[in-house]
């Protein structure tokens, strides 16, 4: 684990687990759905595509599931199927994934039988494409083992709501009712995420086209295979106008206000082409090669000063190509940290990605790293950390993870600004130290 006596805290390979060992990391997204009763809001487009705070919501929901462990994804498609390939095609590039399409609408069960059949682990993540839930996985995960579940539900617990029924269980999790919607003071219901064990759900011989909460769980709950885990998360379920509006307050992003930075908030730092000057075409290999930019490391005693984490996020694929050894790279480090904490800076952590493949879930711009740093740095807030780089993967790997990003143009100025996902833009890292 990295903590500040630490000098460099290489990446971590193996990923967050839980008590029993096993990690979740595929899952199923439903997003075959009309989004009838959206249409006055959003016309022809499925739910899933609704645009929340300028992104389709579809955006959060991947992100939020990567934050939780998530590495590959199954897209179960339907309507207007074509706009969300689209979409994942050219803003997900890297992400692992597949779709599979409905020929027609299968209901909710359906198109989770269709999409089973692509699963290539035992336990999967089933979420709605309509729905965020920011559930806790891991702790799901491990109560879904420990109960040798077929099927866990994520409930949330609401009051004063008409909107949803209400999902009932025993002392020991199992569900033991489900009440129709109608008004509740107060109650659990399902959120809309789920654990699923593929080869006891399909041993069901389950039609080809079922509802998966009518058919399946309300008719098979009783044989106590069925589970709930209560937690308290974000909700939101964009399936009315009403609180469709309500998203985009909700998930939308604060305008990055420099002067409010104090120590609650993190610096993700890029290195070569923002702390180094970056060897184009190539790779820095070793620690002869490693030469700062102009201003710094004295910058960094400004940023440590400032910032309460300071942690260097870097793509390093000569490694994973042969050119350089691990022994190579920590010597960079090493003379970079001696560098930085020699004119009273520091550097909380370095985080590496080595893979070669662009959908590695570490490599930006996918934001592995990013959640690595929260398991090591349970004190980050997303929401108060900025993310600075010269290429726009650096920005996208920001804005995957929910941070601020900040463009520094020394390799790259021919980048478009304004951009969706650049919030400031500067010459270089000295000349956004100079505006803090």
């Amino acid at each position: 684990m990295a903590n500040k006596n630490q000098e460099i805290e290489d990446f971590h390979k193996a990923p967050n687990r839980g008590l029993n060992g096993i990690v979740v990391k595929e899952a199923i997204v439903l997003a075959g759905g009309l989004g009838t009763r959206l249409k006055e809001a959003v016309p022809d487009v499925p739910k899933c595509m609704a645009p929340v705070a300028g992104r389709p919501f579809l955006f959060y929901v991947i992100n939020y599931l990567r934050s939780q462990g998530i590495e590959k994804f199954i897209f179960s498609l339907g309507y207007k199927h074509e706009m969300i390939e689209a979409y994942l095609e050219t803003q997900f590039t890297t992400l692992a994934y597949q779709c599979v399409i409905e020929a027609e609408p299968l209901g909710t069960g359906g198109a989770l039988l269709l999409a089973l059949q692509k699963a290539t682990t035992e336990n999967v993540v089933v979420v709605n494409g309509d729905t965020l839930y920011k559930g806790q996985i891991i702790p799901a995960a491990d109560f879904h083992f420990k109960c040798q579940a077929e099927c866990t539900l994520l409930l949330q617990p609401m009051v004063n709501f008409d909107r949803y029924g209400v999902v009932a269980t025993n002392d020991k999790g199992q569900i033991i009712n489900f009440s129709e919607k109608q008004f509740y003071p107060s109650g659990n219901i399902n959120a809309g995420v789920y654990l699923i064990n593929k080869s006891a759900l399909l041993s069901k011989q389950l039609p080809i086209k079922f509802s998966f909460e009518k058919d399946y769980l309300e008719q098979f709950y009783d044989k106590g295979e069925i589970v709930g885990i209560v937690q308290h998360n974000y909700f939101i379920d964009i399936g009315i106008p009403e609180d469709f509006n309500r998203a985009q307050h909700e998930l939308a992003t604060a305008t990055l206000s420099v002067d409010k930075i104090d120590k609650s908030w993190t610096l993700f730092l890029d290195r070569d082409g923002v702390i180094n000057h970056d060897k184009i075409g190539s790779y820095i290999l070793n620690a002869v090669e490693f030469e700062f930019m102009d201003g710094a490391p004295d910058l960094f005693k400004k940023l440590s000063a400032l910032f309460g984490r300071i942690i260097v996020v870097t793509n390093q694929r000569g490694v994973g190509r042969g050119l350089m050894t691990v022994a190579d790279l920590k010597g960079i480090h090493q003379k970079m940290i001696n560098a930085v904490t020699g004119v009273g800076g520091h550097i909380d952590a370095i985080y590496y990605a080595p893979a070669i493949v662009n959908n590695d879930a570490d490599r930006k711009p996918n934001p592995g790293m990013a959640f690595k740093a929260k398991q090591d740095f349970p004190a980050i807030d997303f929401s108060k950390a900025i993310m600075v780089g010269n290429k726009m993967s650096d920005m996208q790997f920001g804005k995957n993870a929910g941070m601020y990003t900040v463009y520094v143009a020394t390799t790259n100025p021919e980048a478009p600004y304004p951009h969706v996902d650049v919030d400031l833009r500067f010459a270089n890292l000295n000349e956004f130290v100079k505006a803090l």
